[in-house]
């Protein structure tokens, strides 16, 4: 259950991040206003909140694997909503990543 926990987290977490960013991106650079810049800046509040629910206490630890959630959520979050369509370099570099997720997070340690 631990796992499967902290993988949903992870997601939620991915959505907050992910998801204000482009909020952001589409208030600044697609000139659609402060409404969504301001939705964005709530959602990015909101991931550094989900963060600190991983059960693991290593702050450290906690954001390197996330990153290599951000990078395969990234490129997924533009396939479904910009329509990007990712080449075997982009997938082959996402799975490499979430490869380095597992083992950060989900090896087994010695406590």
């Amino acid at each position: 259950m631990t796992i499967t926990r902290s993988l949903l987290l992870f997601a939620l977490a991915a959505l907050a991040e992910i998801g204000g960013a482009w909020l952001v991106w589409q208030g600044v650079r697609e000139h659609r206003g402060w409404l969504w810049i301001g939705a964005g800046v709530l959602a990015l509040g909101a991931y550094g909140f989900v963060a600190t629910l991983q059960p693991d206490a290593h702050f450290g630890r906690i954001l390197a694997a996330y990153g290599g959630v951000f990078v395969a959520g990234s490129l997924l979050w533009g396939m479904a909503v910009d329509g990007f369509r990712p080449d075997r370099y982009d997938v082959t570099g996402a799975l490499l990543c979430l490869v380095g997720v597992a083992v950060i997070m989900y090896s087994p340690r010695e406590i």
